[in-house]
């Protein structure tokens, strides 16, 4: 549909996951799609989030890797990092992941709209240049703004957005990471393995505090014995620029001098401005709450991605978009289960979980019936080949299935989906027991912390 007078059947402001998602699928479905994006598509997650800092992190990989080839039997020189060449590395992934998304658009005949769009009516979006875009359902989409706090202004130089933090072209010799959730893990490991001194200030008391608790127990165990300071428990107090870079003072008066300050405090809904509230969309500090159908209370009008409060990840936003194409295509999908979603924080070592932690998972279902293992990767032999620590943790309720998997380890993300497997299919522990788990890979340590959790241990003893 080439008129955006005429009227799509489906209007999607934001090109991100969620929107771009929502947009392929509904196509897909037969509706007809148009989508406004003042930026590109794809989002924050392809251009700014999600695979530049992941192409960073195995940049960092590589490097470490290099450095300590030597208890591998391989002699190597390590001559440092060129960051130069790490920006073209990850700029050329984004470019051609980049161009996939656009032909993808093209292949489903969906109209993109470029320009600032902004909701008129409960079925109109008007974009700045002048042009006025109808749909029978509108899907807001627009995505994530990164946070900071009085007195950390940020100025792109030595006051930083992760956004930034993905473009230098030189290396601070130390940064100061303000936030230990998992933009500032992230880049802390990041930027530890390619040379650069790190240090954390968190408020909460603990790093990844949205985790396990076992869990972050062993990501600080394991940032100490790399060499990465932090600071839990503390909030930040005041930011100096000097003539060298900055300094900051945290709770109790510590003074911490750094060459740069990336803010890692979270990341908040963009809805501002963009006449939300003004069409009678029902909003919670900037969010936009929906119900089951991801509907805002304005029924024809729905919300998807960073946008509605919950976890902020891109595989959500995915989800979520195709979920709202099929409900308005009427195909009446499942209701998305938020502690079904996988989450995974890219660290060196990586944590990987799924479900409920145990905290949580007690106060569900009572203390007294929540059983756990911790299996310790030290007993798993393609660990000890990749020489990494950590454990897989299941969480299950007593004669009932497994409602958390939590994982730590080198290249343990690649376990999370036997994890999402056994949550959103409530197995229990004895079914996990009995399937095959190849040897020698770290996926047989999920089934030897089932056999454990089952009452059958076979590489571990009480």
């Amino acid at each position: 549909m080439s008129d955006p007078n005429a009227g799509y059947d489906v209007v999607i402001l934001g090109g991100g996951s969620g929107g771009y998602a929502c947009a392929f699928r509904a196509a897909a479905l037969g509706l007809s799609v148009a989508l406004i994006e003042k930026d590109k598509v794809g989002g924050t997650c392809l251009h700014r989030g999600c695979i530049p800092t992941k192409a960073l992190l195995h940049a960092g990989e590589v490097a470490d890797t290099a450095r300590g080839s030597e208890q591998f039997g391989v002699l190597a020189d390590f001559k440092g990092v060129d960051m130069k060449a790490v920006n073209k590395y990850k700029d050329d992934i984004v470019s051609k992941l980049y161009k996939g998304v656009q032909g993808l658009f093209k292949a489903h005949r969906i109209e993109v709209i470029s320009g600032a769009g902004k909701l008129v009516g409960p079925n109109k979006v008007q974009v700045d240049d002048g042009q006025t875009v109808t749909g029978r359902n509108i899907v807001l989409a627009t995505g994530s703004y990164s946070k900071t706090l009085p007195g950390l202004e940020i100025d792109g130089d030595k006051v930083i957005a992760s956004e930034h933090a993905l473009e230098l072209t030189e290396l601070p010799g130390k940064a100061i990471v303000i936030g230990g959730g998992v933009i500032g893990a992230e880049f802390a490991s990041a930027w530890k393995s390619l040379g650069v001194e790190v240090e954390i200030v968190e408020g909460l008391p603990r790093l990844l505090a949205a985790e396990d608790a076992d869990t972050s127990k062993q990501i600080e165990r394991a940032f100490r014995k790399r060499g990465i300071k932090f600071h839990t428990g503390k909030f930040f107090e005041k930011l100096e620029r000097t003539a060298d870079g900055v300094q900051v003072t945290v709770q109790g008066g510590t003074v911490i001098d750094g060459d740069l300050v990336l803010v890692a405090v979270g990341r908040g809904p963009v809805s501002e401005g963009l006449g939300y509230d003004e069409q009678g969309i029902e909003l919670d500090r900037g969010f936009v709450p929906t119900n089951d159908h991801l509907q805002t209370n304005v029924p024809n009008v729905y919300a998807v991605g960073d946008l509605v409060p919950g976890v902020q990840l891109a595989h959500r936003g995915f989800l979520q978009g195709i979920f709202v194409a099929e409900h308005i295509a009427g195909m009446n999908p499942v209701p998305i289960d938020e502690a079904g979603i996988p989450r995974v924080t890219f660290t060196e070592p990586e944590v990987a979980s799924m479900g409920l932690n145990e905290d949580v998972a007690k106060e569900r279902y009572g203390a007294d019936r929540i059983k756990t293992v911790n299996y310790n990767l030290a007993g798993n032999g393609k660990s000890n080949i990749l020489k990494t620590q950590g454990f897989i943790k299941l969480v299950s309720v007593e004669d009932g299935p497994i409602v958390g998997v939590h994982m730590l380890g080198a290249r343990i993300s690649e376990q999370i989906g036997e994890a999402e497997l056994i949550y959103n299919w409530e197995g229990y522990a004895s079914d996990v027991a009995q399937l095959i788990h190849m040897h020698p890979t770290q996926n047989e340590a999920i089934g030897e912390a089932a056999m454990a959790l089952a009452g059958k241990p076979l590489h571990v003893h009480d």
